[in-house]
């Protein structure tokens, strides 16, 4: 058996890191168990030719196609959505588009606001110091006055327009609606050791240049530095728990599949809204035969994934195409609810420079846009470097037949059994959805585009994996409380995005990391009555 320790992290992603980072100045003996492994920048596919291809493949964002020995698969046939996530240090941080808005204010609020889902425990000037704070760590590149959102003072200057954000934004002057340079946690300039970026391009799969920040290059080698433990390869199983009802420590599985149990005082969870409830559900005993933590019988219900709708189209003059990061502005005009709209709650635009030759040889042919025969060669000219793209990121309201169990025959290299998704678009977030391409096609309209083209959902376009162990003050309507503890076991937290009450209509990392280091400030203030 291994040695006890005081707190085991699950999970080396997002949350993960930013908790062991936060935790490490009380000296405490704190150990992170990962699934997945260091990832080597040298391997990434930006450092080759053939890096559109291993999109495709070992570098896919969909863990059933990636199907590497650290993932594990996911039953998801039940949803228009797939999910798609990384298993490594860094987690999905690794392969994310580095965009990198917070939550709205209002977003902790809807109840109150709207009349619908339930407001926060928390709210935004609660978590404001530990935004400013997760800023700093992850090394955000933006422009400060957006006048769509509270004050924000990124350390680094805004990645520049381009060409392609360019002519979005003058698209966009010209309906009057807003827009504003996005905030990414691209480097600009040198940055704590990391390169600014120098446009490779490919950013989603992982950048060699490190000018993307992923936990492994920023909150890790800092948590390391101040004496955390981070062990690779380690597969949890299951929480375990006492006589008297707290969590004892983990089972799981190391690198050569063999079980070992590593006792500890405090557990901590974090990893995602899929593998956070899938852990819990399959952590039953005499004592919680449904699995622990959940006397609510809320563990895996509320799944939000934020349907995205996408909407191109071709212009004459060339893009940016995949050179540069994937974004470069995004637009608030219909964040907040509007009732005349006939959906509450809004959603935002995130404005894409492009894609490659392949991707967009593969998708134009499937489309019908890229004819075979004489014309190909004259039509690709055409299309190749010439797309504008518009992703609308849509609020969920949590429904809890939007859910994650455990599949009965699925299962992952170690026999431990799947995660099923059973997925449905609500109401209100199609009828958003519906508004949200209408404005978009406008917009291309507006900056020139012909040939306009939807991808609605994105098929591939479960990145935002909340809601599944949601928090509150009730035990009854809840998993966690407003600090992050679950209701059921006293020494048992979960800090990543399956804590979430509602979405917000906006990527959640910041807001992710921003909860996690804000739960750590709380436990570093009770520790004196942790489990009281």
């Amino acid at each position: 058996m291994n040695d006890p320790v005081d707190v085991l992290i699950i999970g080396a992603g997002a949350s993960g890191a930013a908790m062991a980072w936060s935790l490490a100045e009380t000296k405490m003996h704190i150990l992170c168990l990962e699934q997945g492994g260091w990832m080597n920048p040298a391997e990434y596919p930006s450092t080759g030719r053939d890096w559109e291809a291993r999109f495709y493949g070992d570098y896919s964002p969909s863990p059933n196609i990636r199907a590497r020995a650290e993932d594990y698969p996911i039953n998801d046939d039940h949803s228009p959505i797939k999910v798609v996530n990384f298993n490594g240090v860094g987690g999905s941080t690794v392969m994310y588009t580095a965009h990198w808005p917070r939550l709205h204010p209002s977003d902790f609020r809807v109840r109150t606001l709207d009349g619908v889902a339930d407001d926060w425990p928390i709210d935004y000037d609660t978590l404001a110091p530990f935004f400013a704070e997760n800023d700093r760590m992850m090394g955000v590149s933006g422009l400060a006055g957006d006048p769509a959102f509270p004050p924000t003072q990124p350390p680094m200057p805004p990645l520049p327009l381009g060409r392609s954000g360019t002519r979005f934004a003058k698209a966009m002057n010209k309906l009057g609606w807003h827009w504003w340079p996005s905030d990414t946690t691209v480097a600009t300039t040198d940055y704590e050791g990391r390169a600014r970026c120098i446009n490779l391009g490919h950013c989603t799969p992982g950048c060699a240049q490190g000018a993307k920040a992923s936990t492994d290059i920023t909150y890790w080698p800092a948590a390391l530095r101040a004496g955390i433990e981070l062990r690779t390869h380690c597969r949890v199983r299951e929480i375990t728990v006492n006589k008297e009802g707290m969590a004892s420590g983990v089972v799981y599985y190391d690198k050569e599949g063999v079980e070992q149990f590593q006792p500890a005082e405090v557990v901590i969870i974090a990893c995602n809204g899929i593998g956070t409830p899938r852990l819990l559900l399959n952590s039953t005993s005499r004592r919680f035969p449904n699995g622990l933590a959940n006397s609510s019988g809320l563990v895996g219900k509320n799944l939000m994934f934020h349907p995205y709708a996408q909407v191109y189209g071709y212009v004459d003059e060339p893009t940016d195409s995949n050179r540069a990061p994937p974004t470069c502005l995004w637009s608030k005009e219909f964040y907040e609810t509007n009732l005349s709209r006939g959906f509450v709650r809004g959603y935002a635009f995130q404005f894409g420079r492009g894609v490659g030759p392949i991707f967009e040889a593969v998708s134009s042919e499937a489309r019908g846009l890229l004819p075979w025969g004489a014309e190909h060669h004259a039509v690709f000219r055409k299309l190749n470097g010439h797309r504008l793209a518009i992703s609308a990121i849509c609020e969920d309201l949590p429904e809890e037949h939007n859910r994650v169990t455990l599949d009965p025959v699925l299962k992952d290299s170690n026999g431990i059994p799947a995660p099923r998704v059973d997925y449905t678009i609500g109401e209100n977030t199609a009828k958003m959805i519906t508004h949200a391409v209408a404005r978009a096609k406008e917009i291309l309209e507006a900056a020139g585009a012909t040939d306009i083209c939807m991808n609605v959902p994105i098929l591939y376009g479960g990145w935002h994996l909340l809601g599944t162990a949601r928090m509150g003050t009730d035990p009854e309507r809840s998993v966690v409380n407003e600090w992050g503890r679950t209701h059921d076991v006293k020494n048992l937290f979960i800090v990543d995005g399956s804590l979430f009450v509602t979405s917000g209509g906006v990527n959640p990392t910041s807001t992710i990391q921003a909860i996690a280091l804000y739960i750590a400030d709380q436990m570093k203030q009770r520790l004196a009555n942790l489990f009281d």
